[in-house]
């Protein structure tokens, strides 16, 4: 028998556009090839490439460059404002936050996870089958 989920009942997440999961400490925004094409294309760029400036190989992966920072290079903050500036076509790893695997797997991960994203608890109620569709989504 499979061991019962402790989020069974859902969770609330509403984005609060506080950019905390885009910037802090170093860590990689994966991407894959048809993610890229996209960013590259939303940018203006038709050969579909994305340059070292925001983007690096990382073993046989590709990750988004962050900036100096630690903010992702395309999260912008502007007159008090913070968005995503590929907001439309940004990767799915970007799209499941907060309900990846790792913040999921116990109470006390989420809890932890929320200790930096404002929108954990707060906001839109998520039944386990829609977090679960997010938790294990390989495509967007």
């Amino acid at each position: 028998m499979a061991k019962e989920k402790w989020y069974k009942e859902g969770l609330k997440f509403t984005c609060t556009q506080c950019g905390n999961c885009c910037g802090g400490p170093p860590g990689f925004v994966w991407v894959t090839k048809k993610e890229i094409v996209a960013i590259a294309e939303h940018l203006g760029e038709e050969d579909g490439v994305l340059s070292k400036v925001q983007l690096r190989r990382v073993g046989f992966r590709h990750s988004l460059t962050e900036k100096p920072n630690g903010d992702c290079i395309f999260l912008k903050r502007e007159n008090g404002q913070v968005f995503c500036g590929i907001y439309e076509v940004r990767p799915l790893q970007c799209r499941t936050w907060p309900f990846w695997s790792d913040n999921l797997a116990s109470r006390s991960a989420w809890d932890s996870a929320s200790q930096t994203c404002p929108g954990m608890d707060e906001g839109k109620y998520h039944n386990f089958v829609s977090i679960e569709e997010l938790r294990r989504k390989r495509t967007w």
